[in-house]
């Protein structure tokens, strides 16, 4: 059976849950009820990001030989698009302000779009972009040809 189109929910492994609970909260984001000692969740207009221990995710995958230390770079960004070049710039002075680290200002990038990176506190990378070339609908979602 093919799997359908679509994502339920995106779990990140963390150390400090709380600290990284705060700082999706100061992103204007709201820690579900359904949250739990041990993970919070977050309702991402239709997908759930997850907050749960790394070590526990882990575990939980039965991955049992993980470095102690998280890898700089995991081979994996999460992307946030936006309607302007503007808008990323923005968004990425937010996520510094709530305690974001800026990875990479917004720029002109090769593709054509303008873009910029931040990283969370627990080093998940972000990418913001504005992509001329596949415009969000009015619900801010990014649309694609078929």
């Amino acid at each position: 059976m093919p799997l359908q189109r679509r994502i339920s929910m995106i779990t990140l492994g963390v150390d400090d849950l709380p600290a990284a609970t705060a700082f999706y909260e100061r992103l204007g984001w709201k820690r579900s009820s359904a949250s739990q000692e041990g993970v919070s969740f977050f309702g991402l207009d239709g997908i759930v990001l997850g907050l749960f221990g790394r070590r526990a995710l882990a575990d939980d995958a039965g991955l049992s030989d993980i470095p102690e230390e998280r890898p700089a770079f995991s081979g994996v960004a999460l992307a946030y698009n936006v309607g302007s070049p503007a808008a990323v710039d923005e968004t990425i002075a937010f996520a510094a302000q709530c305690g974001a680290t800026v990875v990479k200002p917004g720029e002109a990038v090769f593709w054509g779009g303008y873009s910029g990176y931040f990283a969370d506190p627990e080093g998940h990378l972000w990418e913001v972009a504005y992509n001329p070339f596949s415009p969000l609908d009015a619900d801010g979602r990014m649309t694609l040809p078929d």
